[in-house]
């Protein structure tokens, strides 16, 4: 097979929504269906030996929670799907949002009780602006929820998109009786089932008749009326529209039961697109160039804690990848040659041997690669959005045992690097100061500390409450700056000046005395970028 066929064959997408939606849950019944796992983990049994497949962090098993993004690749009908499940929470929506720059789909999963919930708009908008086309679950349909067509309703309000149904749900709740596939003229009856695929589906071609309308009663008459009215109502699907993010497909089901999850997967490997080209400052690369580019999304620290680890998840930009071949890091001009590239089942890897533009693959890393570099085969590219926002809240850490001064700085330096939080150095030293969108983060940073590190650290609120990246085309004005406000500038992960501020008049304030000095709430990788369009 040629590199463009290959490349053709990629699917890469990520799983997105609000809390609780389902969206874990969903991502491991995906992986069940498509064969790459044969028992589904309990997302919510905390006390259960089973675990979410995405769910390998010791706090996410606890918690039942998802704080990292995972990465899984598997086949499925001719196609190589590279499924990214990412967190809910805000908290950690940064590691999302840069999930979100690696891939060319997503599914989105909304709580049917709930509808479309903050965050699911948050991280649409970011798809939005990336023009991702957005598949869409409406999961939970065997519990009491709202009526299928205020929820088409609202989803095409709320997010600012045509919605075309695929599937449609006949009953609800204690009532739920199965969905029918509007494409495929027919209905598969819903059977609660949880953690296995039996292949014992029961699917009924001839929805009109009169036995079916006597089993199912009311609930199929409701859905057929419905069905009617909205296949009447809704445009048809347009594939161009789609690709736009201009159109939603809409599947309806119960990811808990394995309902409804076979039309979506078989949905993703027939809509979704494969990989398409990739914009760099210097110029847009093909997906099917022979030569190898890639980026660098996302840093991972203790896969392994054996073995303190840390992998780069390097999204395959153009080209094929070949173990041991020889790259280029852009950012540094070094050359590396990795020869224990894996992919990925969440925790669980595998050695490989080659991969295609569309897929995902993991670097060993020692502190080479940074998040947002460019690998390339010799040619100095930089590939360009990915974000890191100015933090909201902060924290001083000061280490419990002085002696473990080494691990701490080792530790925070690592977590810093995978993006899990913002690591700040003062100018003048003193304790160091972490920089988070929301207090969970710090939560997770102290459990990962204690637990991946054996460093017990305390963290106690700071005084700042702003920060804003700083550069000026004038580096002396730029030195003048920092040594007058030497107090409240530190240096982050990459050592990027940055203006510390107790409250935004005090911001102000700085700004109106330094009119040369920009301040940025954005920046991207390493400095290199900044992009003030998107502070406004």
């Amino acid at each position: 097979m040629n590199l463009a066929e290959e490349v053709a064959r990629r699917r890469t997408f990520a799983i997105i929504s609000h809390p609780d939606a389902g969206k874990t849950t969903l991502t491991e019944k995906l992986l069940l269906f498509a064969g790459a796992i044969q028992i589904a983990g309990s997302v919510k049994a905390r006390k259960a030996s089973r675990h979410a497949t995405s769910d390998w962090m010791e706090i996410e098993k606890q918690r039942g929670i998802s704080v990292a993004s995972s990465v899984m690749q598997m086949e499925y009908r001719g196609c190589v799907v590279n499924l990214l499940d990412t967190p809910g929470h805000q908290d950690f929506s940064e590691d999302t949002y840069r999930v979100l720059t690696a891939v060319d789909a997503a599914l989105m999963v909304i709580d049917a009780a709930n509808g479309v919930e903050a965050q699911t708009l948050r991280l649409l908008q970011v798809c939005r602006a990336r023009n991702t086309p957005i598949l869409t679950f409406i999961n939970k349909m065997d519990r009491e929820v709202r009526e299928p067509l205020d929820l088409i309703d609202e989803i095409e309000r709320t997010l600012g998109m045509a919605a075309v149904p695929f599937t449609w749900p006949v009953g609800m709740g204690k009532s739920f009786r199965g969905v029918y596939d509007l494409r495929r003229q027919r209905m598969r009856v819903f059977r609660p089932g949880e953690d296995r695929v039996t292949g014992e589906e029961e699917i009924v071609a001839e929805i009109a008749s009169s036995a079916l309308a006597e089993r199912f009663g009311a609930e199929l008459g409701q859905a057929r009326q419905e069905v009617e009215l909205v296949q009447g109502a809704s445009p048809a699907f347009d594939r161009d529209a789609f690709l736009a993010g201009k159109q939603t497909p809409i599947f309806f089901g119960s990811a808990i039961n394995n309902f409804g999850v076979q039309e979506v997967l078989d949905a993703l490997s027939e809509l979704a697109p494969a990989p398409g080209h990739r914009a760099a400052i210097q110029r847009t690369v093909q997906p099917a160039e022979s030569k190898l580019t890639g980026v660098v999304f996302k840093i991972q620290a203790n896969m392994d804690p054996a073995h303190r680890d840390r992998i780069a998840f390097v999204r395959v930009c153009s080209g094929r990848f070949e173990r041991g071949m020889k790259l280029h890091v852009v950012r540094t001009g070094k050359p590396i040659r990795p020869g224990s590239v894996v992919s990925f089942l969440s925790q669980r890897r595998e050695l490989l041997d080659e991969a295609f533009a569309g897929d995902i693959i993991g670097i060993p890393n020692h502190g080479t690669l940074q998040l947002g570099d460019t690998v390339t085969e010799g040619e100095s590219l930089q590939f360009t959005g990915l974000p890191f926002f100015a933090p909201e809240i902060f924290q001083q850490v000061e280490i419990a045992d002085p002696m473990k001064s080494k691990q701490l700085k080792l530790g925070l330096a690592q977590l810093g690097e995978e993006g899990a939080i913002q690591v700040f150095r003062p100018h003048l030293g003193g304790v160091l100061l972490l920089g988070a969108v929301g207090q969970l983060q710090f939560e997770v940073v102290a459990h990962r500390l204690q637990h991946e590190y054996s460093v017990p650290a305390r963290l106690s609120p700071s005084k700042f409450q702003v920060a804003r990246w700083v550069t000026c085309d004038d580096a002396r004005e730029l030195d003048r700056f920092i040594e007058a406000n030497g107090h409240r500038v530190a240096y982050d992960a990459v050592d990027a000046p940055t203006f510390l501020a107790t409250a935004n008049a005090e911001l102000a304030v700085t700004q109106e005395l330094w009119p040369k000095i920009r301040f940025h709430a954005l920046r991207e990788h390493a400095g290199l970028v900044f992009q003030q369009r998107l502070e406004s």
